[in-house]
């Protein structure tokens, strides 16, 4: 499984970016998909999730009404359109799938598969 995260770049604060990750190759358990970010110096956290049944979003705070979590099941694609960035923004993007249903969709033990990553810069 092959997943491939686009659209990262430098924005300046208050503008916005729409990342894409899109998964490819084999068959796999996919209970739903989920972005985690990594800045510089500090652990890997959740941003936004989205289970495959139901649809249901999750978001962590921080983004609630700025970020929104998209898919296009046709094309195994998921979207983070993420709007009024901040500095605090900043980090590298990674989308994954979720493989385990038993884990919360916010822990990262309950994803397999993992992008590269996608550089997100916000200058203030």
């Amino acid at each position: 499984v092959q997943l491939v995260e686009s659209g990262g770049g430098l924005v300046q604060a208050g503008g916005s970016l729409r990342l894409t990750c899109a998964a490819s190759g084999g068959t796999y358990s996919n209970y739903g998909m989920g972005w985690f970010r990594q800045a510089p110096g500090k652990e890997r956290e959740f941003v936004a999730g989205i289970t495959w049944s139901s649809g249901t979003l999750y978001y962590r705070d921080s983004v609630k009404g700025r970020f929104t979590i998209s898919r296009d099941d046709a094309e195994n694609t998921v979207y983070l359109q993420m709007n009024s960035l901040k500095p605090e923004d900043t980090a590298v993007y990674y989308c994954a799938v979720r493989s385990n249903a038993f884990l919360p969709i916010r822990d990262q033990g309950a994803y397999k598969y993992w992008g590269q990553g996608t550089q997100v810069t916000v200058s203030a």
